[in-house]
């Protein structure tokens, strides 16, 4: 819900406003752009055909996500899926409906711009930081 009403609230204002700069500071941006490849604007292409692909990918990764998931035992494992699936879900709707992704966070130090990203992205990227440190923590604590 809250990936959702975001990029509701950064279209419409982008609309309001007549243009895809809606906030500007010192090291966060809110500037609206449609993103037509995977995560982080990563193979973008003109051709729907690959478009069409990459969306039939993220549908089969959210499928077996969803199976692990149900498989696992581990509560820390399956929130951090809860969350990548989540945001999958949210990004996953943006494709089939807009046919692009809504991105419009952009965090900068100076002239250095990250990525430009979305709620769903923090949520996708929190499930797998999550899941990485389950794994870090599981064998130290085994090697222990």
């Amino acid at each position: 819900m809250i990936d959702r009403i975001s990029k509701i609230l950064i279209i419409n204002k982008s609309k309001e406003l007549d243009q895809l700069e809606i906030f500007s500071s010192n090291f966060i941006n809110f500037h609206l752009i449609w993103n037509e490849g995977i995560a982080f604007g990563l193979f973008s292409f003109g051709s729907s055909n690959i478009y069409q692909i990459i969306t039939l990918i993220i549908i089969l990764v959210i499928f077996v996500l969803i199976i692990y998931m149900l498989k696992s035992e581990n509560f820390n494992e399956k929130f951090a899926f809860i969350f990548i699936i989540g945001g999958a879900f949210g990004n996953l709707f943006d494709r089939l409906y807009y046919k692009a992704v809504p991105d419009f966070i952009d965090f900068h130090v100076g002239n250095f711009h990250w990525f430009i990203f979305n709620v769903a992205d923090i949520f996708i990227t929190s499930g797998v930081v999550l899941l990485i440190i389950k794994e870090l923590w599981i064998k130290n604590y085994e090697n222990n």
